[in-house]
Parts: structure tokens; C-alpha cells; sequence
């Protein structure tokens, strides 16, 4: 049974005629120990996904329209308060981007850290477990570290201490948001490598968002596409970023700079993703497809299994696209 599965999950903004859609239909699974990532352009739902693995997107304005949303097999859309208080931090806990806007500013990180844990583990809600945590995360004099405000530490090591506090319950899934936007190129690859270290370490699974197929490689198992709400490619990824059959999922590879090649351009994707209530007839990418053909915009894709463990939204998928 996988850790975490979502189901045909359908999230509106708004309600009757004037409801957004924001998630479209769904699907993902993510076992144990493994690692997701979940990719897209800014706005095609990365978040609201993730976000509403634990239920922590408010209601109104937002409303589950339909799916189920399973946790080690119990569905958190139908969770009571009680319940889902366990759930969140305890068994899935979250590290947003911008930890500087996430840390309060007015405790020591010390402090917040051992919230965490004397909300989910108050035995070990103690200075030597909260130094036994930053230390784990790669932060240097823990020891002093910990009477330290949020202010007084570099982006990086704020971002350390963010995940320092979601590791204190012992979650069995991380959900990482963005976790290096905010980040300089080489802190980014610190972060992203400290997350691959701590899963082999402690065995939990992470689901990472992000925009940027450039870090996927570096510690995904597997990887899904995300555009205007719905999947549109979901593989293992070493197979997605070496064979991509979606133009968008194409798009994206090609869109991250490379040291070895001779272009001194970036390969664009022109356009922007539709905002929500505006989604094109069709496929939802075929306005800015370079090979849309005239069915794109008459005919809604269905994401279908095409090889073993590989499913896409695209019925021009064959011949690979990178042939």
C-alpha cells in the first residue's frame, strides 16, 4: 500500500457558477521512502496540492469538489478535527520556501524547534534533542545555534532550521515546497542534497514541489507534470528526463540552462499558464504547443498508461519527442 495516494482530486476556489477549478482530476501515489517530484510553472497547482494533503487549505474559500486524499490508507478529507491534528506534523510535515517569512521572528529558533516536539513528542522536547536536530540538518554550533532569532542566520542555515522543525514529530512523509527558491544556486544544491542524505538516513518519504526540472535528477525517484491543474506526464525519472513524451514536460527540459551547450539563449516557452476560469478548449497546453495539431483544441487528452509506470496526457505522444 503506498504511503500517500490521491485519488481523482478536485479543488474549486468559489462555489456554483462562479467555482475555479485549481485541481483537476488528480491522480498520485508515493510509497514509502521514496522520493516525488512534483513539477510545473508557477500557477498549475503545485501548492494547492500539496497543501491539501493535510487539509491546510482554508475552507471557504477553497472546497474539495470530489477524490480522496489516502495516508498510510485513511482518506484526510474525511478526517475530524481531532484527527487530522495528529496528522499534521505527526505524520506529514511541511517545509515551505522563504523560510524567513515562515520562522517567527521573535523566538529563538531553539525555542521553535521544541514546539514542535512538545506538541508531537513532549518526552524528547528537551535542549539536547533540539541540538541533536540542528546538528542532523548540518548546522554549525548547534549549541549556540539554538538561542539564535531567525534574523541573525543566513538564508541557507534558515532554511536548515525549517527543516530541522518538520523533522522534530518524526513525520512519515516531508513535503517540501519550493524549499530553494529564495536560495543562491550553491545553497540550493546544500539543501536539496541535505534532503536526499536525510530520507536515506531516516527512511521518510518526500514529496518535493518545484518549477525546476534542473534539481529533479538529484533525488527523485520518480517524477509528475503538472500544467493547469492536471498531471499531464508521470515516470520514474531518470526515464522522464532522458525520454520526456509530453511537449510541456520537452519544454521544461529545455528551458534549464546548460554549461555544455553552445546556445547563448535560453529556450523559452512562449505564453503563460491560463489563469484559473480561462483554461483553454481541448488541451490546456496546445495554445502554447509547438507541435499542436487541429484536434489539440477540439478534443480533451485523457492521461493514460502508455509503458509500465508511465502515464501522459498527450495522444501525439508516439513517436518520442525527442527523436
Amino acid at each position: 500500500m503506498p504511503l500517500l495516494e490521491i485519488r481523482n482530486l478536485i479543488i474549486d476556489f468559489g462555489r456554483g457558477a462562479n467555482a475555479l477549478r485549481a485541481v483537476d482530476g488528480l491522480w498520485l501515489s508515493l510509497d514509502a521512502g521514496k522520493t516525488l517530484c512534483l513539477v510545473g510553472e508557477s500557477g498549475s497547482g503545485k501548492s494547492v496540492t500539496a497543501l491539501s494533503i493535510a487539509r491546510l487549505l482554508a475552507t471557504p474559500p477553497a472546497f474539495y469538489a470530489g477524490g480522496e486524499i489516502l495516508l498510510g490508507g485513511r482518506d484526510v478529507l474525511k478526517m475530524k478535527a481531532a484527527e487530522l491534528r495528529g496528522v499534521r506534523g505527526g505524520v506529514v510535515s511541511y517545509v515551505f520556501q522563504e523560510p524567513g517569512a515562515s520562522l517567527n521572528p521573535v523566538f529563538r529558533i531553539g525555542n521553535q524547534i521544541k514546539e514542535a516536539l512538545q506538541l508531537h513528542r513532549p518526552e524528547a522536547a528537551t535542549d539536547a534533542e533540539v541540538i541533536r536536530l540542528l546538528k542532523l540538518v548540518g548546522i554549525p554550533a548547534p549549541e549556540a545555534r539554538i538561542k539564535s532569532y531567525p534574523h541573525e542566520m543566513s538564508g541557507g542555515m534558515q532554511q536548515r532550521a525549517m527543516i530541522a522543525m518538520a523533522l522534530a514529530p518524526q513525520p512519515k512523509l516531508l513535503v517540501a515546497d519550493e524549499p530553494t527558491t529564495a536560495l543562491d544556486v550553491t545553497i540550493q544544491a546544500q539543501i536539496i542534497e541535505l534532503l536526499g542524505e536525510l530520507r536515506r538516513q531516516i527512511g521518510m518519504a518526500i514529496l518535493l514541489i518545484t518549477h525546476n526540472l534542473g534539481i529533479v535528477g538529484d533525488i527523485a525517484d520518480d517524477v509528475a507534470v503538472m500544467y493547469a491543474g492536471q498531471i499531464v506526464e508521470a515516470a520514474p525519472a531518470r526515464e522522464l528526463l532522458q525520454h520526456p513524451l509530453h511537449p510541456y514536460t520537452r519544454a521544461l527540459i529545455n528551458s534549464v540552462p546548460s554549461l555544455d551547450g553552445e546556445s547563448e539563449r535560453l529556450t523559452a516557452i512562449p505564453g503563460a499558464v491560463p489563469r484559473l476560469g480561462a483554461f483553454p478548449s481541448g488541451c490546456r497546453f496546445h495554445p502554447r504547443c509547438p507541435r499542436v495539431q487541429p484536434a489539440c483544441s477540439q478534443s480533451t487528452p485523457t492521461l493514460v498508461e502508455v509503458e509500465t509506470r508511465r502515464r501522459v496526457r498527450c495522444p501525439f505522444w508516439n513517436p518520442p519527442l525527442n527523436t
